[in-house]
């Protein structure tokens, strides 16, 4: 069956034609019979063009100067329509069960338009008597995750304009794969990376997982400065949350008295991004943001509340009710001990109060309940949450990558404001924010 094309947002680059790349050779075994199935699927770079660029001031440092010179994201070509998870449901399962009639239901009220997937839900790979096993998950993962990471990974290179050859470290996060060795060796090797590349390889953030990462580098960069040395850290994300389709649906029909949400939330993407420090001699002139400060924490007496664990079947996920309440009441306390690092419009406040209300939020949709209680307890318009509810709506939630697809979108959405809070949720329950500046280039809109 053909599969589903995005369609092209007119705010944001279009997503690139797919054209044959590698193919994924996928061992599938049946009761009798062991077949192999071949996908064919892949991704292009979207041309970047390179000009001149300012950035705002950010008044007397306090900290070596950190800045995000390239973002990449990409998503699958495949999308799944909310209207067609019946169809796919009733294939293994009594609709009138009670966990799929509260799934179904659920499915109704998300907002989400599509979801990004690797493999179209009508692929024989998801629609055979027995499921996937964790260890044929594994290595569909190390083909089509590989190679998603890699497109993501050139774009943002490619945007800062340098060579693979210069990039100095590697933060990788997915929890979607468990293997050894990771999945960044293998990302970095499809580059072309030099085998001296530092590389640290980040599991168990979950959702929050992206900002874990770029917090991660910024402290690598930062350390280089100290030791006097140029840091351009590569930062790569990537999630396949569709392979845990089927391992998702038995726990909705064999824990019918929870709310399962996600074979209705989540989706496959990927996202890079490139953080220098002040040493590398091109950072501040290609930066799309600069680096102001980052804080993250754990939330006490909340580690049930989020969970994705191991299971024969991949990976199987627990969000409860309470994970929105939850994700609200931690927000306002670290935007506000954030706030005395920032100056407002490259400028001392001069005893002006920063509110909420003078930045954008690249907020990871995790949810329409915390998409709409964060704008409700921060007293937000819609438009400051602009690009977190169109990635949402679009693509669903892809996890750990999600939060810097809403970066990559959200620069892209015309004139904002020069502030910008990043933040994410993750297992813990743990949260991550980060205080940014946008960097404008001279011939912008």
């Amino acid at each position: 069956m053909a599969a589903d094309v995005a369609t092209a947002d007119v705010r944001m680059a279009p997503q690139p034609t797919f054209e044959p790349l590698d193919n994924y050779t996928i061992p599938i075994a049946g009761p009798r019979t062991i077949t192999k199935q071949i996908i064919t699927e892949t991704v292009q770079e979207i041309p970047s063009t390179s000009s001149t660029r300012t950035v705002p001031s950010l008044g007397a440092k306090t900290a070596p100067a950190l800045y995000i010179t390239g973002l990449g994201s990409q998503y699958p070509p495949f999308l799944f329509a909310p209207e067609r998870l019946e169809s796919f449901i009733k294939k293994w399962y009594d609709l009138e069960t009670p966990g799929i009639k509260k799934l179904l239901a659920i499915n109704q009220t998300t907002t989400i338009q599509n979801r990004s997937t690797i493999k179209s839900y009508d692929d024989p790979f998801w629609n055979r008597a027995v499921a996937p096993d964790i260890a044929e998950l594994d290595v569909f993962f190390r083909k089509a995750g590989v190679d998603l990471a890699v497109q993501a990974c050139k774009k943002a290179i490619k945007e800062c304009g340098i060579a693979v050859g210069d990039i100095t470290h590697v933060v990788a996060v997915t929890c979607t794969n468990a293997g050894n060795p990771g999945y960044d060796l293998l990302v970095a090797q499809k580059l072309g990376l030099r085998p001296e590349t530092d590389r640290t390889l980040l599991h168990g953030v979950g959702c929050a997982g992206g900002l874990s990462a770029m917090r991660a580098a910024a402290a690598m960069a930062q350390s280089a400065t100290l030791r006097r040395r140029a840091a351009r850290v590569l930062v790569v994300a990537v999630e396949i949350c569709s392979i845990n389709v089927r391992c998702d649906l038995n726990e909705v029909v064999e824990h019918p008295e929870e709310a399962k949400i996600s074979p209705v939330l989540f989706s496959d993407g990927a996202a890079a991004f490139v953080l220098c420090n002040e040493l590398a001699p091109e950072a501040e002139d290609s930066a799309v943001y600069s680096v102001v400060d980052w804080a993250n924490a754990t939330i006490p007496d909340t580690s049930r509340e989020l969970e994705f664990m191991a299971d024969p079947l991949g990976f199987r996920a627990t969000l409860t009710k309470e994970v929105p309440q939850i994700a609200m009441k931690a927000i306002t306390p670290m935007f506000e001990k954030l706030l005395p690092s920032l100056t407002l419009d490259g400028k001392p406040t001069l005893g002006k109060a920063i509110q909420a209300k003078d930045f954008d939020w690249a907020l990871h949709p995790g949810g329409i309940a915390i998409l709409n209680g964060t704008q409700n307890t921060l007293d937000l318009q819609e438009d400051q949450l602009r690009a977190s509810f169109e990635i949402y709506k679009t693509h669903g939630n892809s996890s750990s990558p999600t939060v810097l697809i809403v970066l990559d979108k959200l620069r892209r959405m015309g004139e904002g404001r020069e502030n910008v809070v990043a933040c994410s949720f993750g297992p813990g329950m743990a949260i991550e924010m980060f205080m940014l500046k946008r960097c404008y280039r001279k011939n912008d809109d």
